[in-house]
C-alpha cells in the first residue's frame, strides 16, 4: 500500500518560508515524478511544482516561480518544497502527488497517488 505523508505546514507571515516535506512509503520513488498541488478554499486543485525521476528537471506554475523550489532525496523517499517570499494568496491546502512515469506532469489526473494534504496559511 502506498502512503504519502507531508508534513511542515503552519502559519507564517507575509513574506516568511516554510518547508514542506513529502514522505513516500510502500513503493520505492526513485523511478517515479513527483509533484506539489493545492487548493483554496472555493478553488480548484492547482499544479504547483513537478520534479522528474532523477531531480535533473523541474517546473513551477508562474505564480509561485522564482519563491518556491522543489526537490527530492530520493534514498530518503522524499520530496521537499521550499516556499519563500510568501504571500497571502499562497494559502492553501497543499498535497503531494507520484505518478507511474519517470517525467513530470502538471495535469493531477495523471498523478497516481496522494497525500492527505497540509494546510499552509499565510497571514498580511
Amino acid at each position: 500500500q502506498v502512503q504519502l505523508v507531508e508534513s511542515g505546514g503552519g502559519l507564517v507571515q507575509a513574506g516568511g518560508s516554510l518547508r514542506l516535506s513529502c514522505e513516500v512509503s510502500g513503493r520505492t520513488i526513485s523511478s517515479t515524478a513527483m509533484a506539489w498541488f493545492r487548493q483554496a478554499p472555493g478553488k480548484e486543485r492547482e499544479f504547483v511544482a513537478t520534479i522528474n525521476w532523477s531531480g535533473a528537471s523541474t517546473f513551477y506554475a508562474d505564480s509561485v516561480k522564482g519563491r518556491f523550489s522543489i526537490s527530492r532525496d530520493n534514498p530518503k523517499n522524499t520530496v521537499y518544497l521550499q516556499m519563500n517570499s510568501l504571500k497571502p494568496e499562497d494559502t492553501a491546502v497543499y498535497y503531494c502527488a507520484c505518478r507511474n512515469v519517470r517525467y513530470i506532469s502538471i495535469f493531477p489526473n495523471e498523478y497516481n497517488y496522494w497525500g492527505q494534504g497540509t494546510q499552509v496559511t499565510v497571514s498580511s
